[in-house]
């Protein structure tokens, strides 16, 4: 009933799955910055979540947590999981009884998985854009990406209805202070992948930290032009502005910069 991939790019981890299933990210994944990802799928084994991880976490690489998982569980046959430990080791299970097409593909880095699909062409799909992507690139985009792909290519042969993406990495969190850099999910739509795209989106803006690249020096000459904006906007000073428009992650607590997209947001007059 579901798809997705596991994988990591040596400094995040990751998931991006998509279901004929209700709220699907609430039951596929977990991951955890410096110890791995699982999706557990299928008739799915939600104890594999939190055992798995603390497995990988005890030292335990994906193949032998997924051993372990397996051993322990009577509905394994029922079972589709994908791992992906904190060295990039990956694994992947899929149980005799999961409904056809069930399947999945592992290499350096990535577990992809798949049951009730149009076909075997849908996994593969998913791991040809993920090999073919841009090392570099966010994980996150990289994930949505390999998952559209497989979408495109057919999905889950009962249709769609939802789709998430979690991806985690070493002070990624809001503020800084968790290991979650996108935690989204999409629980009942019509087009749920193009509906996570969009969210995408929206977290680069409002929950990724800005890059120092994008880190504009407010001035004194540029502090006084900000002022006169927020005040425009209906705000006393900058601080209320970003406050309210939760942009807390794209300015300075003090000031001293501000993101030049935000910059051009305020600079436009613009409310997202």
């Amino acid at each position: 009933m579901t798809f997705s991939i596991v994988a990591t790019d040596g400094t995040s981890w990751g998931v991006a799955v998509a279901s004929k299933f209700l709220a699907v990210g609430s039951a596929v994944p977990a991951a955890i910055a410096g110890i791995g990802a699982i999706a557990t799928q299928a008739d799915a084994n939600v104890a594999y979540k939190p055992e798995g991880l603390a497995l990988l976490d005890a030292g335990l690489s994906a193949a032998e947590t997924l051993a372990a998982l397996l051993a322990e569980d009577e509905g394994r046959d029922h079972r589709q999981v994908g791992i992906v430990d904190a060295s990039g080791t990956a694994a992947s299970h899929t149980g005799s009884a999961c409904f056809d097409w069930a399947g999945g593909r592992t290499g350096d880095g990535y577990a992809i998985q798949g049951n009730i699909l149009l076909g075997e062409q849908v996994v593969a799909a998913v791991e040809s854009t993920w090999l073919a992507g841009d090392p570099a690139s966010p994980l996150a985009h990289r994930l949505l990406t390999a998952l559209a792909a497989g979408d495109a290519a057919g999905g889950d042969k009962r249709g769609r209805q939802s789709a998430a993406l979690l991806v985690v990495r070493d002070g990624a969190g809001y503020g800084g202070r968790d290991d979650v850099a996108v935690d989204l999910r999409v629980d009942d739509h019509p087009a749920p992948i193009s509906e996570l795209a969009r969210l995408l989106d929206l977290n680069d803006l409002y929950l990724t930290a800005s890059t120092e690249a994008e880190k504009v020096s407010v001035t004194p000459e540029l502090a006084a032009e900000l002022q006169r904006l927020v005040e425009r906007a209906g705000h006393p000073d900058l601080a209320a502005w970003v406050g309210t428009e939760n942009y807390e992650m794209r300015v300075a607590p003090d000031g001293a910069w501000i993101d030049a997209k935000v910059l051009a947001i305020l600079r436009d007059g613009t409310v997202r």
